[in-house]
C-alpha cells in the first residue's frame, strides 16, 4: 500500500512497498499455520486463500466507508480521486471468490452451496459490494451506505453461527467493523487529500475529533466480544487467543500513534508523520482481523 506523501526517494519508497507486500502475504499465507502450532486444533482448509480474500473484502469496506466520511470531513477544496469504486469491485470479486472456494472445499455444486447460510450470506455480501460500486459511480455515492450496511450486516451474521446470544455478537461486530472501517479508511481518504493539498491541519483535526469516538467504540466492542468468545486460559493455548494478542498489541500502538499526532497537531507542528506511520499500522490490523476470522472459533471452550 502507498502511504500520501513524501517518504524518501521513489527507489526507497518501491523497496519500501515490496518488502511490506511480501509482509503481508507471509503472514496472510502461513499466519494462520504458524498461529495453531502446538494448539491441536484442526488445520484450516485453504487458510491462507480464504485470510486474502477475507482481507480484501473487510479493506474494500473499510476504503469505500472511509472515503464517504472523508469527504465530508475534508470540506471544501480539491479532494483526491476515488477509489471507492474499484474498491467496491473488488470486494465484490473477493466474497465471490470465497463462494466458489467453499464450493471447492465442501466438494458441493455451486448451486447448492447458495443454499447454505456461508453461500447465502456470501453471496448477500458480493452482491451490495456490486451495489455500492454503482452506487459510487453515480451523482450521489453516498446512496452507497445502504448496500455498504448490508455487506456488514452479512459480514456480521457470517462471523457468529453460535447458537447462544446470536443478536448481541452480531451487533457487537457491526459496531466494531463499521468502527474498524471509519478508523483505517477515513485516516487514508484525509491523508490523500492533505498530501493533494500540501497541508490541511484543520481537515486532520477534524479527522481527530471522530476518530475519538471510534477509538472509543472499538476498545469497547473489542472487549465485551473477546469475553464473549474467548476463556483467559485459552488466550496461549489457541490461535484465536494468540492472533488477538497480537491485534491488541498492534491497536496499543496505534492508539500511541494517533495521540502522538494529536499532540503534535495542537502543538502547531506536523502531524503527518506519526499519522502515515498510524496507518501503516492500521492496515497491520486488518491483515491481524482477517486471519482472526480464519483461525478456529474457541468459543467451545466456554462452559
Amino acid at each position: 500500500m502507498t502511504f500520501p506523501g513524501p517518504s524518501g526517494t521513489p527507489s526507497r519508497r518501491l523497496t519500501a512497498a515490496v518488502i511490506a507486500a511480501a509482509a503481508v502475504l507471509t503472514v496472510v499465507l502461513l499466519g494462520a499455520s504458524l498461529a495453531q502450532t502446538g494448539t491441536g486444533e484442526l488445520e484450516v482448509p485453504a487458510a491462507g486463500t480464504i485470510t486474502l480474500l477475507r482481507l480484501l473484502v473487510v479493506t474494500a469496506l473499510a476504503v469505500h466507508i472511509g472515503e464517504i466520511a472523508g469527504v465530508r470531513i475534508a470540506g471544501e477544496g480539491p479532494l483526491p480521486r476515488r477509489w471507492s469504486v474499484p474498491a467496491a469491485v473488488v470486494g465484490c470479486a473477493a466474497s465471490a471468490g470465497l463462494l466458489v472456494l467453499l464450493a471447492v472445499i465442501s466438494g458441493l455444486e455451486l448451486t447448492t452451496v447458495y443454499g447454505l447460510r456461508e453461500g447465502r450470506l456470501l453471496l448477500v455480501t458480493a452482491n451490495a459490494l456490486a451495489v455500492a460500486a454503482l452506487c459510487a459511480a453515480g451523482r450521489r455515492p453516498a446512496l452507497a451506505l445502504g448496500p455498504l450496511a448490508v455487506a456488514i450486516g452479512a459480514e456480521a451474521l457470517r462471523a457468529h453461527p453460535e447458537s447462544y446470544s446470536p443478536a448481541i455478537g452480531v451487533g457487537l461486530t457491526v459496531v466494531h467493523l463499521t468502527a474498524a472501517s471509519l478508523w483505517f479508511g477515513t485516516l487514508l481518504h484525509v491523508l490523500r487529500t492533505m498530501w493533494l493539498r500540501g497541508g490541511g491541519r484543520d481537515v486532520l483535526m477534524r479527522y481527530a475529533r471522530m476518530a475519538a469516538w471510534v477509538f472509543a467504540a472499538l476498545a469497547v466492542t473489542g472487549t465485551c466480544s473477546t469475553l464473549r468468545r474467548l476463556p483467559l486460559d485459552g488466550i496461549l493455548s489457541t490461535a484465536y487467543g494468540r492472533v488477538l494478542l497480537v491485534k491488541l498489541a498492534l491497536f496499543g500502538l496505534a492508539a500511541l500513534l494517533a495521540l502522538a499526532a494529536r499532540r503534535r497537531m495542537l502543538s502547531g507542528g506536523d502531524a503527518r508523520p506519526p499519522a502515515r506511520i498510524e496507518l501503516g499500522v492500521l492496515a497491520a490490523v486488518m491483515v491481524v482481523s482477517a486471519l482472526l476470522t480464519v483461525v478456529p472459533d474457541p468459543h467451545w471452550l466456554l462452559p
